[in-house]
């Protein structure tokens, strides 16, 4: 063997130091990143399921999913146009819904319109139970699907001065 002249030896010394740094920083990323990304499902989850368990808007008007035409109709009256697949019902010039029926004729959809700002319109927090931020045009949308309930939610509001929103509960087939 060949002595190494003391400079080269501590060269060698240091570039190993390095390399063994610059590997267990690596390793320490590479743990990091995993631990970030099970922490951030985790809290996906959570949330879903605490959502999941919240859901404010369950009925519209006292109908629910899985009611009959017949208590539907005995609930909100005669609707405008009516069939054994939907029905629907207008109650004044800003407020008016759609009910859907499968083929037992059990609602499987409610969708509520509103044309106007005001009390009578629901809002996002109480359809959700939480807040929702809107757009910079006032604009908002949401959809949760709650897959225990069998149920998805929607809120659907569009921009300006005269917004429409839509609040729709389906059931999941």
């Amino acid at each position: 063997m060949i002595p190494f002249p003391e400079t080269q030896l501590r060269k060698r010394t240091c570039l190993r130091l390095f390399t063994l740094i610059v590997a267990a920083a690596s390793l320490l990323l590479a743990l990091g990143s995993v631990n970030a990304q099970t922490s951030r499902r985790a809290a996906a989850a959570a949330a879903a399921a605490a959502e999941e368990e919240s859901a404010a808007f369950k009925d519209y008007r006292g109908v629910q999913l899985g009611m009959t035409a017949d208590e539907v109709r005995k609930k909100l009256g005669t609707p405008k146009d009516k069939s054994d697949e939907q029905d629907f019902f207008i109650f004044n010039e800003t407020e008016t819904a759609q009910i859907v029926y499968d083929n037992t004729h059990k609602v499987i959809t409610i969708s509520a319109d509103f044309m106007t700002v005001g009390t009578s319109v629901p809002t996002a927090k109480q359809v959700f139970g939480s807040e929702l931020e809107a757009k910079a045009d006032g604009s908002a949308y949401k959809m949760v699907r709650f897959t225990k309930a069998g149920y998805w939610l929607s809120y659907n509001r569009t921009g300006g001065t005269t917004p429409l929103t839509t609040v729709t509960l389906q059931k999941i087939q």
